[in-house]
């Protein structure tokens, strides 16, 4: 049976709101006709993936599943499109994404010297996007911060930097030479847990919890607010810490952590000849940093 994605689109739509009429609103469609594509769906399938009453829509074990299954075909097939809309303009626009705090200007002007018909064009990202702005097409090839969820991407080291710590300006650990993570450890750590695992590991080994924040703080910017108010720290590369330098917070290094590794992604199989010369340029950038022991900073 062949899939047809306007359906699973007005699916997913349902299953997210749970209500057929703002699922119609979402899609600028009629009700009558959304339902209908749902029955039409179940039909195809040979399965009910909705409960309705006059009260509530559920979903089913099988619409629970095929939910699961429907974001990621979704997410998906946007990437095609988008790069197939690239590959046609592939000979004038090159995208390179970047986290904060990762120089790529060296990079770009190298290559836009090399092609001066090139449109190049940058994109920041973010933690909770880094990767995927890779896999959905949004860029050609991104300077992430590891540990990034591997699938579908290949990677290429490019460097290492030190994490600090990020303090109010008056903490009792400001201004200190370094840190251990144990210096850490009744701190409060205004970011996922699973970012600083030895943080968290030496909480649990000590029985104690790990304090949530609440709500859940995404942006290094919302965190830093927080710091500032002496609500908690948060570990960072030493490039990002000093891309957010600012009068009423410091950083200090931790020295018994590992540091942060920094490398180029590209969506696997994508080995067109932009992608592979400019792999080579971002790892020659990187070893001239290296060399220098230098730690440049986004402007």
């Amino acid at each position: 049976m062949d899939v047809d994605l306007r359906k699973i689109r007005y699916f997913v739509a349902v299953a997210e709101q749970l209500h057929f009429g703002r699922a119609a609103e979402e899609l600028h469609i009629a009700q009558p006709v959304l339902s209908r594509q749902i029955k039409a769906l179940e039909s195809e399938l040979k399965v009910q993936l909705f409960r309705r009453d006059r009260r509530s829509t559920e979903l089913t074990s099988a619409g629970e599943q095929l939910l699961a299954d429907a974001r990621p075909l979704l997410a998906s097939a946007a990437a095609m499109r988008r790069r197939a809309v690239r590959a046609a303009r592939v000979a004038d626009t090159f995208t390179v994404g970047f986290m904060p705090g990762l120089i790529v200007t060296d990079a770009v002007r190298t290559l836009a010297g090399r092609h001066p018909g090139l449109d190049i064009e940058v994109v920041r990202t973010s933690w909770e996007d880094q990767a995927d702005a890779v896999r959905d097409g949004r860029v050609d090839v991104s300077y992430v911060r590891m540990p990034i969820d591997p699938a579908g991407l290949e990677t290429v080291p490019l460097l290492t930097e030190q994490r600090v710590v990020v303090l109010p300006g008056d903490h009792r650990l400001a201004g200190k030479e370094s840190v251990g993570i144990a210096d850490l450890v009744d701190e409060h750590l205004l970011q996922n847990p699973d970012a600083v695992p030895e943080w968290r590991d030496m909480v649990a080994a000590r029985g104690g919890r790990e304090r949530r924040s609440q709500p859940l703080i995404h942006t290094t910017e919302e965190k830093l607010e927080h710091v500032a108010a002496r609500r908690g720290v948060v570990v960072l590369p030493l490039s990002a810490a000093m891309f957010y330098t600012r009068p009423d917070i410091g950083y200090v290094p931790v020295d018994d952590i590992p540091p942060s590794h920094v490398c180029l992604a590209w969506a696997s199989g994508r080995h067109h000849g932009l992608v592979e010369e400019f792999t080579g340029i971002a790892v020659d950038s990187a070893g001239r940093v290296r060399a220098s022991g230098e730690v440049a900073t986004q402007p």
